[in-house]
């Protein structure tokens, strides 16, 4: 549904700048579409300039309308959490935390998700450098 409502967003989004791209600007200088002519029809200066007042003023609510629903479907999805609302909470200092889980709160956080296992492991020993070897030019 998110995807069908992006795609409607963008062509609305195109939509509105080529009908403000279309619009005589209020400038009355020699820019495009110059002057009015004397020819009477149905997409005269003012006819024209009405219909694409109002279609902008559509195609406008409509991109509020989509950005909104956007929002509030963002808002909604399964996007995880703050780190802090899932974190343990912190025992005054002299006492035991709860649980008996110890360490910092990245430890806490890892063991959360399993990544770490509840006693810490001893760290192994770090791989000797391999020696540097000058390049020949």
């Amino acid at each position: 549904m998110q995807t069908v409502l992006i795609i409607v967003h963008l062509i609305i989004v195109l939509a509105l700048i080529g009908v403000v791209l279309l619009q005589r600007s209020e400038g009355g200088g020699m820019g495009l579409g110059g002057g009015g002519s004397g020819v009477s029809g149905f997409m005269t200066g003012r006819g024209q300039a009405n219909a694409l007042t109002r279609t902008t003023a559509i195609l406008g609510g409509l991109f509020f309308l989509t950005s909104l629903a956007l929002t509030i479907m963002a808002g909604y999805s399964g996007a995880p959490r703050s780190i802090i609302d899932g974190a343990a909470p912190v025992s005054p200092a002299g006492q035991a935390p709860a649980g008996g889980q110890g360490g910092n709160v990245l430890e806490q956080l890892q063991r959360m998700q399993g990544d770490q296992p509840a006693s810490p492991a001893p760290a192994p020993a770090p791989a000797p450098a391999a020696p540097q070897v000058p390049q020949s030019q």
